[in-house]
């Protein structure tokens, strides 16, 4: 972006001068000048609007999706089994290989 307002600024000094050489009035080239320098202003106001939201969009984009709720895991809703909770058919102590 640095390079583009560089050109920019360059550009709204270079024409004025060229006004003046081919003999545009003093006011006639300030009045450009100003012209030149508002555009300016408000492209780079613009430009940086525009970098702020794609990187921002790029953050966004890097950090996965962790689903409705923001939660992690397996968990019951995962289809995951807790430690020590009986299935269907198990009684509470016995053993399921006898």
């Amino acid at each position: 972006m640095s390079d583009v307002v560089r050109w920019a600024a360059f550009s709204c000094v270079l024409v004025p001068v060229v006004l003046l050489m081919c003999g545009q009035s003093f006011g006639g080239a300030a009045g450009t000048a100003a012209g030149l320098v508002a555009l300016t202003c408000a492209c780079r106001a613009l430009l940086r609007q525009s970098e702020r939201t794609a990187a921002r969009l790029s953050a966004e984009q890097s950090v996965p999706h962790r689903g409705r709720h923001g939660r992690t895991g397996g968990g019951a809703h995962r289809g995951g089994r807790h430690q020590g909770t009986s299935g269907p058919g198990d009684t509470p102590g016995s053993t399921s290989g006898e």
